[in-house]
């Protein structure tokens, strides 16, 4: 079995641990995980998305986010980093409020500072 070094298991923790929080709709477990300065991009509006700054902003961000999906789950695909940063490649499942299910393939770029998600960056395959 391959040795991680402590840095790169410190981050692979951090964005578990996000990742669970996020799977289960906790806003607060997710900003918990992320710094008070924390960046998210998100891929809409196209072509260059959306970024959000700071806390309040990405608190509001995620609040939307799961009030617009009936019921969702990110599944991993694969999952890679190296020191301070994760690259996490994810199919996303939701069902609308119309009950028409959906999916949507993508990566999320992850910059770990002081065990927190200092940034995301959300790329959308399609």
């Amino acid at each position: 079995m391959p040795q991680t070094d402590p840095a790169t298991a410190a981050t692979i923790n951090v964005v578990t641990r996000y990742s669970d929080a996020f799977n289960n709709g906790d806003v607060d477990g997710v900003m918990a995980a992320m710094t008070d300065d924390c960046v998210v991009e998100t891929p809409m509006p196209p072509p260059d998305g959306a970024k959000f700054i700071g806390q309040d902003a990405v608190r509001a961000l995620w609040n939307e986010f799961f009030q617009s999906s009936a019921s969702f789950r990110f599944d991993t695909e694969d999952m890679f980093a190296t020191g301070d940063q994760c690259l996490v490649r994810w199919i996303f499942h939701w069902v609308g409020h119309d009950d028409q299910p959906g999916h949507v393939r993508g990566v999320d770029l992850f910059k770990v500072r002081d065990g927190k998600v200092a940034e995301k960056l959300v790329y959308v395959k399609g």
